[in-house]
């Protein structure tokens, strides 16, 4: 008899505010998926500075999450990032590609 594999996913809860919201809209959802970034999203904003707001922001809560796990400091953490995403806006390591489904 073939073996099978049981699918781990380990998904994150929707916030408790976008529930609490008269709207919320869901704009990005990123996975690791066998070492590699895997992502779904959809524009959100109508100008393309609102989304590198909305990066920075992300940014800060990964760093914190790395000082709240006992990861460092969230100013390490926030110079190590800024260097990785300026090396990759240089050049990158995976360019990727995009695809709208839906």
């Amino acid at each position: 008899m073939a073996e099978t594999s049981k699918l781990t996913i380990q998904e994150l809860a929707v916030p408790l505010f976008a529930y609490e919201s008269a709207e919320a809209t869901e704009v990005l959802r990123a996975w690791i998926v066998d070492d590699g970034l895997r992502v779904s999203l959809q524009r959100g904003f109508d100008d393309p500075a609102a989304s590198g707001a909305l990066l920075t922001d992300v940014e800060r809560h990964v760093a914190r999450i790395f000082e709240t796990k006992g990861f460092g400091t969230q100013g390490g953490a926030l110079t190590k990032n800024k260097a990785m995403l300026d090396a990759e806006s240089d050049g990158g390591t995976d360019m990727g590609s995009t695809s709208a489904i839906q």
